[in-house]
Parts: C-alpha cells; structure tokens; sequence
C-alpha cells in the first residue's frame, strides 16, 4: 500500500498551501491556517486550480513589486507551483473522507516548510 505522501490528494493539499502563501505574499500578509475554502477546493481540485492559476501571475508580480525577502519567497513559491501540478489529467469529482485528511496533511507539510524557511512572511 501506498504512503499518503505518495498520492495525489497529499500532493493537491501542497500545491494549494503554495497558492495560499502566494496569495500572501502578493497582498502583504503573513497569517495562514487551514483555509475555509478547503471544503470547496477537497470538492473540486481542477476546477479549483484553473481558478487559482488566472490569479497566480499577477500575484507573483505583486509580490515581486514589494521587494526584499518576500520578493525572494515569491521566487520560490512560484516555482514550486509548477513543480507541485502533477503530470496527468486532475480530478473534477469530489474526494473520499481519507482523501480530504491527504489533502489536509499535505497542505500542512508544505506550509511548514514555508514557515521554517520564512518565518516572518508566514506565520
């Protein structure tokens, strides 16, 4: 059997925290939880991400405008966004329970890495 870590529920949970801290960083705040959109986006992860990738560009250029070191998060944040889209078609269709809990832990891990590296632009 599989590790969570290795499914692709635990992967969207990632790519959505890197959306999250995107976000962020582009409007000047640092405070991040488990989101409430969480529900909507376990419901619909494709049509979710199509949503969240039209405002990535101008989010990454926000950010990039306020300079300094969440100039330089936004480097990273934005790279991983490209790195955490798996390869192959996205599902449309809703999650099972134990998939959300993948997608929740998953969302957590990476936004503990970005905390660790960032600790004042992602509290």
């Amino acid at each position: 059997m599989a590790r969570v870590e290795e499914g692709k529920p635990y992967g969207w949970g990632r790519l959505y925290a890197a959306f999250q801290v995107l976000e962020g960083l582009a409007e000047g705040r640092s405070e991040l939880g488990l989101p409430t959109r969480l529900k909507v986006t376990v419901g619909k992860p494709r049509t979710t991400f199509e949503g969240l990738l039209a405002k990535a560009g101008p989010q990454m250029l926000a950010a990039r405008e306020k300079g300094g070191d969440r100039a330089r998060a936004v480097e990273v944040v934005f790279a991983d966004v490209a790195k955490l889209i798996p390869p192959g078609p996205m599902s449309r269709a809703g999650l099972t329970q134990d998939e959300a809990e993948a997608f929740r832990q998953g969302y957590e891990h990476q936004i503990a890495l970005y905390r660790k590296e960032w600790e004042a632009l992602v509290v």
